[in-house]
C-alpha cells in the first residue's frame, strides 16, 4: 500500500524550495571547484580543458577485462566528448606530445586506431591530484559510513541523471558533434 503523506503547507513548500536552491548552489560550487582544478592541471601540462576531459575518458575506457574491455578509439572519444573528429585529432595530438597517451593500430584490423593511456603519465596526475584525495579524506572523516553511503548514492544518481540529460540534449540537437 502506498505511503500516505500529510498535505504540504506553504511554509514547508517554501522550506523545500530554499533547500533545493541551497543544494543546487552547493552542487554548482563543487562542480565549479572540480572544473577549476581540472583547468589548472591542464594549464600546468600545456593542455586545454577539453584535453583533460579526453584523458579522463581514455582512462575510464581502458578499464574492464576480457570481453568487457572496450578499447578507446577516436570515434568513441568524439561521441563521449561531443566534439568533431578534427577536434579529437587535435586533442590526441596534444595528449600524445605531452606523453599522456599513445595511439596504436589494431593488430587484427589495421584501419582501427586504439588510444591507450600511458601508465607512466599517471605520475604527473598523481602528484597534482594527491592533495585532492587528501582533502577528500579529511572531509570523509567527518561522516559516518552510513552518511557516506547516502552521499555516494546521491552523487551516483546525480551523475547518471546529468549524463542522461546531456545525451538527450545531444540527440535532440542532432548528434554529439557540435
Amino acid at each position: 500500500m502506498p505511503e500516505q503523506h500529510a498535505p504540504v503547507t506553504q511554509n514547508e513548500s517554501s522550506d523545500r524550495g530554499a533547500d533545493r536552491r541551497e543544494l543546487g548552489r552547493l552542487l554548482q560550487g563543487l562542480a565549479s571547484e572540480m572544473n577549476l582544478l581540472g583547468h589548472d592541471f591542464a594549464a600546468t601540462q600545456g593542455l586545454h580543458a577539453t584535453d583533460v576531459q579526453a584523458l579522463l575518458a581514455i582512462m575510464r575506457g581502458g578499464r574492464g577485462e576480457g570481453a568487457e574491455a572496450e578499447a578507446m578509439t577516436p570515434g568513441r572519444l568524439r561521441e563521449q566528448l561531443g566534439i568533431t573528429s578534427g577536434a579529437v585529432t587535435a586533442v590526441l595530438d596534444r595528449l600524445e606530445r605531452a606523453g599522456h597517451v599513445r595511439r596504436a593500430r589494431d593488430s587484427v584490423d589495421r584501419r582501427q586506431v586504439h588510444v591507450h593511456y600511458n601508465p607512466g603519465a599517471g605520475r604527473i596526475a598523481t602528484e597534482w591530484f594527491t592533495p585532492v584525495a587528501e582533502r577528500t579524506d579529511v572531509v570523509r572523516a567527518d561522516f559516518t559510513p552510513d552518511e557516506l553511503g547516502v552521499v555516494a548514492r546521491f552523487l551516483g544518481r546525480m551523475t547518471e541523471e546529468l549524463a542522461a540529460l546531456r545525451q538527450e540534449r545531444r540527440t535532440e540537437a542532432g548528434g554529439p558533434a557540435r
